[in-house]
């Protein structure tokens, strides 16, 4: 069934299935088209590119966003901009890659054993500039009534960045303590019954938020902390997975937990949107930070997980329902990135770009009416280090999930370049979507070309490159540490409770 599934949903393509237009479209539903749209955008947090079963999970349900992928139109390639959490969410509300916000990574120290980095990583920062203008800024200013419910993570306060609500966004990139109560620090949420799951009161902030604002445009930012660690479900859910037969590809009882209580949550809000009689003028946008926790869950065949810049790591679910414009069940394969968000939300809402920022996504509108987009190529610049999980691979070497590196993907092609030791990893993902093969030395001009731009690109964000020797480094130390990593890979039903930034 798995080998079915990607013969069919795995083709590189240039294109979208479906063309439909805004204006006929409004006038067959009787929807006003000069109306500002309201926009729910839910960006779910370590949710892995196939941890729904739209996207082929054998064991995790999800009928409410396999009901809502059936209405939208659904991004088989899209990609977070970075592959953990605070990087990728700072690259979504500014519209910018990272060298230009320069967070990098969660934290500004070194993340890992310090013996085992031969260079001095960027720092770089863990705010979001006060002078980046987000795209809830634009919205806010521009009539919307905006709202952020959950997971911030690039400052102490999100409101100051475009929103008129804050419900539980801080800096903190996990639960404060857990999925459980008490929610200290935790804005709106301090008053909480015992027993209260983090999950389902989003989701009721959510549903109060929206019954609210009914009389004018909005904008909710819906942005859970699942399925960030640590693990904790509901145990009635906990305990119906674990009664379950395992998949093939996915087994863990906790993880499928969580997953149905966002499940469970979007589907409350869609039906909230068809009684208040505004699910026809709602924007509904669905997408993840970075892949998934590598430790519960799997993304195969793509290589690696969250914190890796495999395809593991950045590819994330994403669908898109505009009704009036996105054709019901249709699929595009072009490669896209939440980069893109900014200036596709902006064209939704007839907003004008910002004219004193650089924004390095396109407007996906073309795709979303059933055209095409012009050839472009996506990056990744990772200045740090971003230390291993104890069990399991897909990791370029088991001491670091990434080390320094940057990216590029062109049309089916992907290069990778490591600063430490030079490497570079050329792929071609249309004939190896797994990164297994490294063809960089029987394809030499097209190694050349990818480099050479990826080389031009990091001149023009100003990229910062780590050069310096980091003395701390010992290599015998890093040697011994590498031959003792040969370490037994862990079942996924075990339950982590730590930290997986």
């Amino acid at each position: 069934m798995l080998q079915n599934f990607f013969r069919r949903t795995l083709v590189l393509s240039s294109f979208c299935v479906g063309v439909w237009t805004w204006n006929a479209a409004a006038i067959v539903q009787g929807i006003d088209a000069e109306a500002p749209p309201n926009i729910l955008f839910v960006f779910l947090d370590d949710y892995g590119w196939r941890d729904c079963g739209f996207m082929g999970s054998d064991f995790y349900e999800t009928p409410h966003l396999d009901r809502l992928a059936s209405e939208s139109m659904v991004f088989r390639q899209a990609y977070a901009a970075a592959a953990n959490c605070a990087p990728s969410r700072a690259c979504l509300l500014s519209g910018q890659y990272t060298p230009r916000h320069s967070i990098y990574n969660v934290g500004t120290g070194l993340r890992g054993n310090p013996k085992f980095s031969r260079l001095k990583h960027v720092p770089g920062t863990d705010t979001l500039r006060p002078d980046i203008v987000t795209w809830a800024q634009r919205l806010q200013s521009n009539g919307y009534s905006t709202g952020i419910i959950g997971k911030w993570h690039l400052s102490d306060d999100p409101r100051p960045y475009g929103f008129d609500v804050n419900i539980g966004g801080t800096h903190s990139g996990s639960p404060p303590a857990g999925y459980f109560p008490p929610h200290p620090a935790a804005p709106g949420l301090e008053k909480a019954e015992a027993g209260e799951y983090l999950t389902d009161r989003l989701n009721q902030e959510a549903e109060s938020f929206i019954r609210h604002h009914t009389n004018q445009p909005w904008m909710l930012y819906l942005s859970h902390f699942a399925v960030h660690t640590p693990l904790q479900a509901k145990e009635e859910l906990t305990a119906k997975f674990r009664d379950k037969p395992p998949g093939q590809l996915h087994q863990h009882a906790i993880m499928a937990a969580m997953i149905e209580s966002v499940d469970e949550g979007l589907g409350r809000l869609m039906k909230v949107l068809e009684e208040l009689d505004i699910a026809q003028r709602t924007i509904i946008m669905v997408t993840s930070d970075n892949g998934g926790y590598g430790p519960a869950t799997s993304m195969k065949p793509l290589k690696g997980y969250k914190g890796t810049y495999y395809e593991g790591g950045l590819r994330v679910p994403m669908l898109v329902r505009w009704p009036g414009v996105t054709v019901a069940g249709s699929v595009c394969e072009t490669p896209v990135c939440n980069v893109d968000i900014y200036p596709t939300l902006m064209d939704m809402a007839k907003i004008s770009l910002p004219d004193t920022q650089h924004l390095d996504g396109v407007s996906l509108r073309p795709l979303l009416e059933g055209g095409e987009l012009p050839s472009r190529a996506l990056f990744w610049h990772f200045p740090a280090y971003l230390e291993s999980y104890a069990v399991i691979d897909g990791q370029r070497d088991p001491l670091f999930r990434s080390r320094p590196c940057s990216i590029i993907r062109n049309g089916d092609w992907k290069l990778h370049e490591y600063y430490e030791d030079g490497g570079l990893e050329l792929y071609n993902l249309r004939e190896d979507v797994g990164e297994e093969k490294n063809v960089a030395l029987s394809h030499p001009d097209k190694l050349h070309e990818l480099h050479s731009q990826l080389i031009a690109w990091r001149g023009a964000t100003q990229a910062l490159i780590p050069t310096e020797t980091n003395p701390s480094f010992d290599g015998q130390a890093e040697q011994a540490a590498r031959q003792n990593a040969n370490r037994p890979r862990k079942s996924r039903n075990n339950t982590n409770q730590g930290n997986s930034e």
